[in-house]
């Protein structure tokens, strides 16, 4: 006898089958056409208020995936210039702040600067920055110049086995980020007291009338004033044991007279 088992349900389950394997097979293509987002080099400043002083965080990731990232140098504003940078210590890297002559003579604070700090050179110690890991670079900077102004911090990384990556790109305002965007951020207004939140002058900007570049050293020496506290406690102990033995040694005469 023949079936009597309707075919159009079947029909219209393999056309759905079909139809679904066909949006499947174009959302991978999608994905897989889709560019990953690159991760750059980026400023994150703790305050952005004009006249102020700003944690700057340079975050910086290992793109290579072959290589550690072993040195990093930022170049600092010369049109804007800082008259104070310092430096925050980070184990495992040695950083160096040169200063020099300003490309042209700069007004700030009713002061004409002709030198300033130039730039700040990170070198690891050790391996570096491994594949797949970042790092976070702070600066102490500041003043901060007007409201509006984009403080350009142009960064050249280098790599383990001498590859260099440069990002050093200034796009327009508006425009699309270039391939290789320096690291960047934007002066705000200046709040009530003059200063950000976390923006205080260092407790001798009052007192400066030149640029104060300042660095750090390495991990291993960062620690400065251990070996004259342990000098000083077995110095004590010496001078306590002396006074002891003396008072021993004069109770013993006074028993033989």
């Amino acid at each position: 006898m023949p079936s009597t088992t309707p075919t159009r349900p079947r029909a219209l389950a393999r056309a759905g089958a079909a139809a679904l394997a066909v949006t499947g097979l174009s959302g991978l293509t999608l994905l897989a056409g889709a560019p990953a987002a690159s991760a750059h080099v980026r400023a994150v400043p703790e305050t952005t208020a004009a006249g102020g002083w700003s944690v700057v965080t340079l975050r910086v990731p290992t793109e290579s995936d072959t290589a550690a990232s072993t040195s990093l140098e930022v170049s600092l504003p010369t049109d804007v210039p800082f008259t104070s940078v310092r430096v925050r210590p980070l184990p495992g890297w040695t950083a160096v702040v040169r200063e020099g002559e300003l490309p042209e003579p700069v007004d700030v604070d009713g002061v004409t600067l002709t030198r300033a700090p130039l730039t700040v050179t990170w070198t690891a110690d050790g391996p570096g920055t491994g594949v797949g890991e970042f790092e976070q670079f702070q600066l102490q900077v500041g003043p901060l110049p007007a409201a509006g102004t984009r403080v350009v911090l142009p960064a050249v990384q280098t790599y383990a086995d001498g590859e260099v990556a440069a990002w050093t790109e200034v796009g327009a305002p508006g425009a699309e980020e270039p391939e290789h965007p320096a690291p960047e951020f934007t002066t705000t207004e200046a709040t009530a007291d003059g200063h950000g939140a976390h923006g205080a002058a260092p407790a001798d900007a009052g007192e400066r009338t030149a640029p104060v570049a300042s660095a750090s050293v390495s991990s291993d020496s960062a620690s400065t004033g251990a070996p004259d506290g342990v000098a000083r406690a077995l110095a004590g102990a010496g001078l306590a044991a002396g006074l002891g033995g003396l008072a021993l040694g004069l109770r013993a005469r006074r028993r033989s007279v």
